[in-house]
């Protein structure tokens, strides 16, 4: 989740448990969804915006790549078709189509093109904090696009190979190209202790945890 002072609170994925982590930590209102891509654990949160159009008194706008989107349309097709549910309970969404960088309510986003396994996904950065989940690899392309950020959230799964997450020393590895001045893993199995791994983990850098809150600087544009 992403709040800007004054401005849009935006939401990164809709995972399972939306519903109780916004319980958890008072989230009223979202003003949009931004999607990383539509494996099950990013999306299957997509029925609990239905609260946030009440907040809204609308849609909420979401954007998502067309390969995320035509997933999004199959799995939830009540929400799609135009069909009238008599008995209600339809989330209401505004899609944009995500094929370049755009602005959400005056936050500037760049999407970062990545690789989970095979599957092309995205990452995001806003100003010099970029956030790049589920991956195992960057292409050349997206490199120029991590220049000069200063905090990065990055998959780190395991010790062990895997064939669509970064390992811990792959992530390691990744983060001291990316050079950022602070460094956050997520995604971890539980093969990772969190103490432990963390008491050798090079400066600057650290294991996620739930609740977690860093400050970063955004881009906007001018009012």
């Amino acid at each position: 989740m992403l709040e800007v002072d004054g401005g849009p609170r935006v939401l990164i994925d809709t995972t399972p448990d939306l519903r109780q982590q916004a319980l958890r930590h008072g989230l009223s209102e979202v003003d949009a969804v931004l999607y990383t891509h539509a494996h099950a654990d990013h999306i299957l949160g997509l029925d609990d915006l239905r609260r946030f159009n009440l907040e809204r008194g609308g849609p909420v706008p979401c954007y998502a790549t067309a390969e995320t989107w035509e997933t999004l349309h199959q799995t939830f097709s009540y929400a799609f078709d135009g069909v009238p549910r008599l008995g209600g309970g339809v989330p209401r969404i505004a899609k944009h189509l995500i094929d370049g960088p755009f602005v959400v309510a005056g936050l500037r986003v760049t999407p970062v093109a990545l690789l989970h396994g095979r599957m092309p996904v995205l990452g995001f950065r806003f100003g010099s904090f970029v956030y790049l989940t589920d991956c195992n690899a960057i292409p050349a392309e997206s490199w120029p696009l991590l220049a000069g950020v200063d905090t990065v959230i990055l998959d780190a799964l395991r010790e062990q190979p895997h064939t669509t997450h970064f390992t811990l020393p792959e992530a390691l590895a990744t983060a001291a190209r990316i050079g950022a001045r602070e460094t956050v893993f997520t995604h971890m199995t539980h093969d990772l202790g969190y103490a432990s791994t963390n008491a050798r983990l090079p400066e600057g850098m650290a294991l996620a945890y739930d609740g977690q809150s860093l400050e970063i600087q955004v881009d906007l544009e001018p009012a």
